[in-house]
């Protein structure tokens, strides 16, 4: 029971930041880009980046729910797709991201 609360409170905090992030404001919980110069934070649209992160957010709190659903049904499958989902969207991330300039502006 205890792994169903984590998860859950995990859950709610992920879903939270990623809504904050989805309306392109709170860049600065970006790690990485928060501890960029101010010359350097100009180069980058900070909009775009945040709303891109927020629906990184929105992937991984929902893989987190799935974690949580696979403690209360006691479902193995759940966790599984759930770990292959949050694996996936964080590589995605961090390939999308560094590569091809898209969110200099």
């Amino acid at each position: 029971m205890t792994g169903v609360i984590i998860n859950l409170i995990g859950f709610i905090t992920f879903f939270i930041i990623a809504v904050f992030l989805s309306k392109g404001k709170g860049a600065f919980l970006i790690a990485g880009f928060n501890t960029m110069s101010a010359s350097e934070k100009d180069e980058y649209d900070k909009t775009a980046l945040a709303k891109f992160m927020g629906k990184m957010m929105y992937g991984i709190s929902f893989s987190l729910l799935l974690w949580a659903f696979s403690d209360i049904f006691n479902n193995q499958g759940l966790f599984i797709v759930g770990l292959i989902l949050f694996i996936g969207i964080i590589l995605f991330a961090i390939v999308y991201s560094n590569t091809g300039n898209r969110f200099k502006r």
